[in-house]
């Protein structure tokens, strides 16, 4: 990035790149609505991706990030965040948030009177995400270590609940500490390949919707309720 020249012309320059990734992913589809379009306007993506990939951070393409994981495909982040449908003031659970940048996305979704936890298995990746999300004024956001497929109780009961990591079922752990009404999605499937499905709470019960138009491939869900020779 050296070339580009000053930081303004460098901020100027992802701005733009900014915009026209907003402006493609309406134009797919993946956005829909004017709060997702916003928050991804909003979060600087760059500051997410490593230094020597932070040219390709506009790209519609899932990053890797070390330690075997991604950032995943803007416009896949940007259809979960539709079926999510985070609204301002809620309370929101993202389990496997990696670099931070979901979590920022949806930190922009809830607002300043929401609260947004983020929960990540890989330590390191847990306290780089939190240097991530104060480099780009995420007030709203903690970051955890732990084990994702089985929530974080003590904060529990959650509005929303982002599953950023494959899972052979929406985690019996997680549903339990969705707030009635409340919606959880993840992509569920097998390691070779996932379909994303919300599972709304009615009565104490799972309603589940799947988006079949195309399907997807995340890294595995790591804990007590992800795939069985993938624990911590």
């Amino acid at each position: 990035m050296a070339a580009i020249g000053s930081e303004k012309v460098k901020e100027e320059f992802f701005g733009q790149k900014r915009s026209e990734l907003a402006q493609f992913m309406k134009s797919t589809g993946a956005i829909k609505t004017r709060e997702v379009e916003n928050a991804f306007l909003n979060v600087k993506r760059e500051i997410f991706a490593p230094k020597h990939l932070q040219k390709e951070a506009y790209d519609d393409n899932a990053l890797p990030i070390g330690f075997g994981q991604t950032i995943s495909q803007p416009s896949t982040i940007a259809l979960m965040l539709e079926m999510l449908a985070a609204k301002s003031g809620q309370k929101v659970l993202e389990v496997g948030s990696g670099c931070g940048y979901v979590l920022a996305l949806l930190g922009e979704l809830v607002g300043i009177k929401g609260k947004v936890f983020g929960i990540e298995a890989v330590k390191e990746l847990a306290e780089i995400s939190k240097k991530n999300l104060k480099s780009q004024g995420c007030k709203n956001a903690k970051v955890f270590q732990g084990d994702g497929s089985i929530g974080l109780k003590k904060y529990a009961p959650f509005d929303r609940i982002l599953v950023s990591a494959a899972c052979p079922f929406f985690p019996k752990s997680l549903f339990d500490q969705l707030k009635e009404g409340g919606i959880g999605v993840a992509p569920v499937g097998d390691k070779g390949t996932q379909m994303l499905q919300a599972v709304a709470k009615k009565n104490g019960n799972p309603l589940k919707s799947d988006y079949i138009e195309h399907y997807f491939v995340f890294v595995p869900l790591l804990g007590k309720e992800g795939f069985r020779n993938e624990l911590l």
